[in-house]
């Protein structure tokens, strides 16, 4: 596994950046963007969040997650009004809330655009779970659910920015959704009731996103021995074990998973979306008992190292041969997934960088960003911000921190009016829009 500095500075803003929550870019007049601004606010004087409709006028007061605008503060379901005396208050004591709990942990970023986008995201995230640990993936129709992989995202990056005990509560949820054969459903409700029963079969990247989201959480907690970071990984540790071990049963007689759905969520296939996240599982869950568990817990660090070794080598060889691209079959394509292989999840080979830098120049639209694959099922002339922030990522944490800056910046040129992260940046006027976003 990479050093968790690795995702410090520009790292962590393309993390924050990736998960969070996100409008929707629609083309506007002579193909210039015209962004909606659906998204969520605080509520004063109430322990929940409210949707945000789109072009509703208003700006965030700095540092928090409180909407005003000329007609008042966002208090009820798409209307700015006037609020009380004791709603001024209760807002006034959100927006300083909102500012410590900036202030407790790390906002990344080396400019002062980056550090606003990143604030911005990792108040959203803070919205985004709930009382019971659940992240609702985005706040309209059809996202208000808990997806495990981006639970996954979201923990780790709350608990590389200062903030274990948020990420905590977010592990907790995964542990109790967890079936008894180790692996997870699509997606949940989010008040914990269980899986969204809706066809669409379970899908094993969560056995290796969760035991890395456990195991970046770990990195800044104090582990020593009776400890309260140790008796907290204790009681993470039963998932860990049922996910690790999960994943090793995936693997066939060739070493690759069994065919599975990944995060495209369009087909059941082996990917790299499913292969890669696997690995950074059970390397995070063999480096975690080798560290963590003591002697008891040796032979899984074994096992489990042994089967990421395995696993390992089946990439290079069913995906390396055609430059890591979606399906070992050649021709699938470049996909964003190759950027999984690289910082923090692994450390990169000669021939995965080569493959990330070929893959970042195919999947480069004309605008700048990039989209997530050349066999993407929508439109291949919309920029995806996860896509684009995965690249930012994987270059700044291998070194190319100019190209790293670079999508940082139009990541943040691309933001909403209300300084978010679209979920996806403008296309030409020609183009059709996609029906679906994820």
């Amino acid at each position: 596994m990479a050093g968790s500095v690795l995702m410090l500075a520009l790292g962590v803003v393309a993390v924050i950046v990736a998960v969070a929550l996100a409008a929707t870019a629609l083309p506007g007049p002579a193909g210039q963007p015209r962004l909606t601004v659906a998204g969520v606010a605080q509520i004063p004087c109430q322990p929940r969040a409210l949707p945000v409709p789109a072009r509703l006028n208003g700006q965030f007061e700095a540092d928090s997650s409180i909407l005003v605008g000329v007609a008042g503060t966002y208090l009820a379901p798409g209307r700015l009004i006037p609020p009380t005396a004791i709603q001024s208050a209760c807002a006034a004591a959100a927006e300083r809330a909102s500012r410590d709990w900036l202030r407790s942990g790390l906002v990344p970023g080396v400019t002062a655009v980056q550090r606003s986008m990143a604030a911005r995201a990792l108040l959203d995230l803070r919205l985004a779970v709930q009382p019971d640990g659940a992240v609702l993936a985005g706040w309209r129709p059809g996202w208000t659910y808990a997806w495990p992989r981006d639970s996954s995202w979201v923990a780790a990056a709350l608990a590389q920015t200062g903030h274990p005990a948020l990420a905590y509560q977010i592990l907790l949820f995964l542990q109790r959704m967890q079936a008894s054969d180790g692996t997870w459903a699509a997606r949940y409700w989010p008040d914990g009731s269980g899986p969204v029963r809706d066809g669409r079969p379970y899908e094993l990247d969560a056995d290796g996103w969760v035991p890395w989201a456990v195991w970046s959480w770990a990195q800044g907690q104090p582990t020593g021995p009776g400890g309260q970071g140790r008796r907290d990984l204790a009681r993470l540790w039963p998932m860990v074990t049922r996910a690790a071990d999960a994943a090793a049963r995936s693997l066939t007689r060739d070493g690759l998973p069994e065919p599975a759905m990944d995060y495209w969520e369009n087909s059941v296939e082996v990917t790299l979306g499913t292969a890669a996240p696997l690995l950074a599982g059970l390397r995070a869950a063999a480096e975690l008992a080798a560290r963590f568990g003591g002697p008891a817990a040796a032979g899984e660090a074994r096992r489990w190292a042994a089967d990421a070794s395995r696993l390992a080598a089946a990439i290079t060889a069913a995906f390396g041969s055609d430059g890591y691209q979606r399906t070992p079959q050649a021709g699938s394509g470049a996909d964003a997934a190759i950027t999984f292989l690289g910082p923090p999840f692994a450390r990169p080979s000669a021939g995965v960088r080569q493959a990330a830098t070929a893959a970042q120049r195919v999947l480069t639209v004309a605008n700048g960003g990039l989209h997530p694959g050349a066999a993407w099922p929508g439109t291949t002339e919309v920029a995806w911000t996860p896509e684009t922030a995965f690249f930012a990522l994987f270059d700044a944490a291998t070194g190319r921190h100019r190209q790293a800056r670079a999508l940082l910046d139009w990541l943040a040129a691309h933001r909403t009016s209300w300084a978010r992260c679209p979920s996806r940046s403008p296309r030409p006027v020609s183009q059709p829009a996609p029906r679906r976003c994820r």
